[in-house]
């Protein structure tokens, strides 16, 4: 039996139930929604949960409005909730009809957007909330192992729980590779019936291999041997379950020319090494793909973390200045920089890309032990310690 860990988001679910009749919490399969949402449920006086992927529990729907009304001063928790899209116009008119907040919480694995046309009936009576895999104050708050240890486990296993907790390396990349396998056998077409599962499958291993490059769709659907469109529509489902993320390119009028298609990465960073055949940690120091590894995972947990209204993006430009992730909010920016080394220093492309926007506050993320200065106003520091720093307090959760 494993530790549970207090996922951050727990209190945002609960403050959305005290304020929303439907709160829905949506992730990736196997990133701990069930368990949560069961934690949330047993303090409850009154509480009913079912598994709509179970024949069973799916049954109980046949009449819903009578199941619903039998169970009206429960809070009821679907989950799985995109097997039964039909369901969302019920409760539409359950949740009126009750004119009350926590009435159901449910659970999806798959995005707001690809939810939207089954889910739209809710508009103006659900709140939405991501869980993510584990991240790194998660661990590192609730593992008896030092933080760094905590850091660099999840880093190389990624956030899953079953495959964070595994009692070994060896361990968690099997369960990382039937994962995958599921993923590929059951949601995709669960998803999008009919999408060939063996060419996503490929698709994916493509991207594992862009990992943190800016995607050039032509070239990508030529290897694939598609068009352009079916790429950019395999990509979005892909975004849409969570296994891969679509960072979109600064725009604004500088007088530069700046690139214009989205970076990849994978979300997972223990997804991506199952991906790319990486097992241990000796294996990820000697692999061309360490350093956008480390950016990948540093730049999951900021996101995670960012305040509602945060605009988030990268900057390059064709003279190859960059930055690898700009927050904005209003007229005030944050430049952060990646690096997996522990002595970072600032490049001449980071610094001209900070003067071309006016030198924005920035920092340097990297797995150095300690906070530092690299040059004027311009700190590296550890991931953990970015994540708490004041310097990113108008963007992040504290």
């Amino acid at each position: 039996m494993h530790k549970y860990l207090q996922r951050s988001v727990t209190r945002a679910v609960v403050r959305a139930l005290s304020e929303y009749p439907v709160v829905a919490l949506l992730g990736p399969r196997q990133c701990g929604k069930s368990t949560l949402a069961k934690k949330i449920l047993s303090l409850r006086s009154r509480a009913a949960y079912l598994d709509l992927e179970r024949p069973s529990d799916r049954a109980k729907l046949q009449d819903a409005e009578s199941y619903f009304e039998t169970n009206s001063r429960a809070l009821m928790c679907l989950d799985e909730v995109q097997r039964a899209p039909d369901i969302f116009p019920i409760l539409r008119s359950v949740c009126d009809g009750r004119g009350k907040p926590g009435q159901f919480l449910i659970l999806g694995s798959a995005s707001r957007d690809l939810l939207r046309q089954s889910s739209e009936s809710l508009a103006g009576r659900v709140a939405y909330l991501e869980l993510t895999p584990f991240l790194i104050g998660e661990v590192e708050d609730g593992e008896v192992e030092d933080s760094d240890a905590a850091t660099k486990r999840l880093w190389l296993r990624g956030g899953f729980p079953k495959s964070f907790q595994s009692r070994s390396e060896a361990g968690g990349f099997e369960w990382r590779l039937n994962f995958i396998q599921t993923f590929l056998e059951r949601d995709i077409p669960a998803l999008a019936p009919g999408l060939p599962a063996a060419s996503i499958g490929r698709l994916w291993s493509m991207c594992a291999h862009l990992h943190g490059q800016s995607l050039n769709f032509s070239n990508l659907a030529a290897a694939m041997g598609v068009s352009d469109n079916t790429i950019r529509n395999w990509l979005d489902l892909l975004s849409g379950a969570f296994a891969v993320r679509l960072l979109p390119p600064f725009a604004a009028n500088l007088g530069k020319r700046l690139v214009k298609a989205p970076k990849l990465y994978i979300r997972d960073s223990g997804l991506l090494h199952a991906l790319l055949s990486i097992e241990t940690m000796e294996e990820l120091h000697g692999h061309p793909a360490y350093g956008a590894s480390w950016e990948g995972f540093a730049l999951e947990n900021v996101l995670a973390r960012i305040r509602p209204g945060i605009k988030a993006s990268f900057y390059r430009d064709s003279n190859g200045s960059e930055i690898d992730l700009i927050l904005e909010k209003g007229q005030k920016r944050l430049a952060i920089e990646f690096k997996a080394g522990t002595s970072p220093t600032v490049t001449r492309p980071f610094l001209n890309a900070l003067e071309t926007l006016g030198n924005p506050k920035a920092i340097i993320v990297s797995r150095a032990p300690e906070t530092f200065p690299v040059s004027k106003g311009i700190f590296a520091m550890p991931l953990r310690e970015m994540l708490k720093s004041g310097l990113a307090s108008n963007f992040l959760d504290g």
